[in-house]
């Protein structure tokens, strides 16, 4: 789905889910407190990550040499096939099948697939992307709500048609009340003249809830004020509304025991998406600071606050002074996990941020009674000292109001008209996106948010089979096999290394297609047990965050069941999760153009083998290798070994600086662990083509290797009606698509 301006990312492109300390509240970080409703302009992004660094400079010349033969062939190939594959083609000897068969058919339709993306006009010597992409980009213009497309979200394009398809019917599927609410859900989403006619008045409930602006009026009555209790605000905005406020509180594995779950703290309560945004140290920065205090001015404006203009700035004012104490997430210190994990008992973390009373917080959430010695885990130490400085310092009614601009923010995209027009003036100047989405595309999008495994449910019912899934773990086990093949020959990986190594990649775990608990209606009719009613969308919504609040929160005291799946089967994603040593290829990927059953194999083992591929080496870059076989944050690699590791990845940030992508140099160390799993999946998608345990059909021999490099390129096929997203540069961990090919 395209990417809005809205508290939560789609999964349009392939791009891996964020993880651990690099993302916002939610994401790949396990249950959280907030469950994932972030205000995020841009795409489902990754932290930078490094893969296996097998690749010198050597390496990589002689790659790009073999990257332009394997295109010059794959145009011959392209056209032999067009060319004996046509009706004049039937009944040739030499064991060919007949013309109707299905495997010439099926390389037929492939051949054309490639041919028709190709730019022959280009050389590929000199730009290989144009010359495997050009074709298709050529044939597909931008349409007018996006600002990027490409294949990936072409494919997005046809899920999203197939679930509104499925929404729209009145049952079919397999049942269960669970898919009647997801259809009631749906319907409320776009009855818009209910929403209308509610106008701002949901959200005046919430803030009344939340006690009002300017301390419910307490400001002007100094005994009143002295009773506002900042904490039970924060259980308001964290534990009730979801809302990420001065930090953010999650459920998560516990890195250094993974077999059990404990509350993880971090920094967070930023409504921009980047903390540069904050500091104005360039012209955009200034333009989208002066459009997010108009946005906040328009909204205050609209639920009736008054002094408005005063309650923006200081508001305002504040987020800087959070983004200040901010660290990057792509500051060495973040990247480095062992450095940030800082496990503490509530009584520690009591003197380390004595501002706040945790015990009380924790208890009211998680409706449990903790001991001073419960263990957390503390993830931005410095961070959360300077935030109870920052408490210390602040006048309460400014507190007060930020807290509830948190929680107003987070919920304004449900609102009526004015709110979600405000929205999109807010995005308009941050991406650059003219046409806001039609009403439609974000109630699916909400669905999928809301209900992403019960409308996963409906999806792999008719476009995910049995068989599909069957082959797809197999072409997984086949890019499995030849990385343990690479491994042994690294010469730069001592033998106790490999070992470990080898044992890590035995023991991971490959979700393919669809959690099996999805095919019995009343399992995930338990997942969504709260109340849905088509006539009260903002209720749909808030019924639902609390919901997911007591799930998360129930999985404290609960056993760790690594099976359980991040993301719906829908989703177009792909990920890695380091602490439970997980790979997960969603049904919602696996389809053409990137995956085929009919395809001859080397077009597949070119797009989703290439993904494949791309997943694997994640579990032994830079943050993935700092994990063991059990999803443990424990360091197996030996001294050497590592060293040797961190001066090849060191080449790589060299290589991709040199890149220059409209007049931008490319970040090498921020798009360092994508970079390399690019490479590394490319690389081990190829010697498929070499090494298997058994042979590879690809219906014409020698021109399977040519077809993976233009089959490779599927997934990063993609043009953009900017020349870099304003806000996504910096913070999307991935090339831009002309590097990645």
């Amino acid at each position: 789905m395209e990417t809005p301006y809205s508290m939560s990312a789609h999964y349009d492109e392939f791009q891996e889910v964020k993880y651990v300390s690099r993302c916002g509240t939610g994401g790949a970080r396990g249950a959280s407190l907030p469950p994932g409703f972030p205000l995020a302009a841009g795409r489902s992004g990754t932290g930078a990550r490094a893969g296996l660094p097998r690749w010198n400079r050597r390496e990589v010349c002689l790659l790009s040499g073999l990257v332009f033969a394997a295109g010059l062939c794959a145009i011959l190939a392209a056209m032999l096939a067009l060319k004996y594959l046509g009706p004049g083609a039937a009944g040739s000897g030499g064991g060919a099948c007949s013309e109707g068969c299905p495997e010439r058919k099926a390389f037929a339709r492939a051949a054309r697939f490639l041919a028709a993306n190709l730019d022959a006009s280009i050389d590929p010597c000199q730009d290989f992307y144009s010359f495997a992409c050009g074709g298709w980009l050529r044939r597909h213009a931008i349409p007018d709500d996006k600002l990027t497309y490409g294949t990936i979200a072409a494919i997005g394009e046809q899920n999203e048609e197939r679930l509104r398809r499925l929404l729209a019917r009145p049952g079919g599927g397999p049942g269960g009340a669970a898919q009647r609410k997801v259809r009631a859900f749906f319907r409320s989403c776009l009855d818009m003249r209910e929403i209308e006619r509610l106008g701002p008045r949901p959200m005046l409930e919430v803030i009344e809830d939340c006690g009002g602006w300017d301390l419910g009026g307490a400001a002007e009555r100094p005994a009143a004020a002295a009773l506002w209790d900042l904490n039970r605000l924060l259980y308001k905005a964290q534990g009730v509304y979801s809302a990420a406020a001065l930090f953010s509180l999650t459920v998560s594995l516990d890195d250094r025991n993974s077999s059990r779950y404990v509350i993880r703290i971090d920094q967070d309560g930023l409504t921009l998406p980047e903390r540069t945004l904050y500091l104005a140290q360039d012209e955009e920065s200034e333009k989208i600071l002066a459009a997010y205090r108009v946005f906040m001015e328009r909204l205050l404006s609209l639920l009736g606050a008054e002094a408005v203009e005063q309650k923006a700035a200081e508001i305002l004012q504040l987020e800087q002074r959070l983004a200040n104490i901010t660290v990057s997430e792509y500051d060495d210190l973040r990247r480095d996990v062992s450095s940030t994990y800082n496990k503490v008992t509530l009584g520690q973390l009591q003197k380390i941020t004595p501002h706040l009373q945790w015990k009380w917080l924790l208890d009211q959430i998680f409706q449990e009674d903790f001991s001073e010695d419960e263990e957390v885990v503390l993830l931005a130490t410095d961070y959360m000292q300077q935030v109870s400085q920052l408490i210390r310092s602040t006048p309460r009614r400014i507190l007060h109001n930020y807290l509830v601009w948190r929680v107003v923010v987070v919920l304004s995209e449900h609102l009526s008209p004015p709110f979600r027009e405000a929205l999109h003036e807010l995005a308009r100047e941050m991406e650059g996106s003219d046409k806001p989405q039609e009403l439609a595309r974000v109630c699916l999008g909400q669905a999928n948010r809301h209900f992403g495994m019960a409308l996963g449910a409906l999806f792999v019912h008719e476009h995910f089979s049995a068989a599909s899934k069957a082959k797809v773990q197999q072409l997984v086990e086949d890019v499995k096999y030849i990385l343990g093949r690479r491994l042994e020959e690294l010469d730069w990986m001592d033998a106790e290394t490999k070992a470990a190594a080898r044992a890590k990649l035995q023991y991971m775990m490959v979700m393919v297609g669809y959690p099996d608990f999805l095919l019995k209606p009343e399992a995930v009719d338990k997942e969504y047990e709260f109340e849905v009613h088509e006539k009260t969308y903002f209720k749909n919504i808030l019924n639902s965050i609390r919901f997911s609040i007591q799930l998360s929160v129930k999985k404290i005291r609960q056993e760790v069941d690594k099976s359980t799946w991040l993301l719906p089967p829908q989703a177009l994603n792909a990920y890695y999760l380091p602490n439970k040593n997980q790979m997960v290829f969603p049904a919602g990927i696996l389809q053409p153009t990137l995956y085929d059953p009919d395809f001859p194999q080397s077009l597949n083992y070119g797009g989703i083998g290439t993904i494949i591929g791309h997943e694997l080496t994640h579990g032994y870059d830079d943050w993935g290798g700092q994990y063991d076989r059990s999803g443990n944050l424990l360091h197996w690699w030996t001294e050497a070994s590592y060293s040797r590791f961190l001066r090849k990845a060191e080449c790589i940030v060299h290589l991709y600086d040199n890149f220059t992508v409209y007049n931008q140099r490319v970040n090498g160390k921020h798009t360092l662990g994508e970079n390399i799993a690019d490479m590394g999946g490319l690389k081990l998608a190829y010697y498929l083509h070499t090494v298997t345990p058994r042979p590879i059909r690809s219906g014409y021999g020698s021109t399977a290797r040519s077809t993976h490099y233009t089959g490779s390129s599927t997934h990063t096929t993609s043009s953009s009606s900017l020349p870099l997203p304003r806000t996504g540069a910096s913070s999307d961990g991935h090339s831009p698509s002309t590097c990645r090919c």
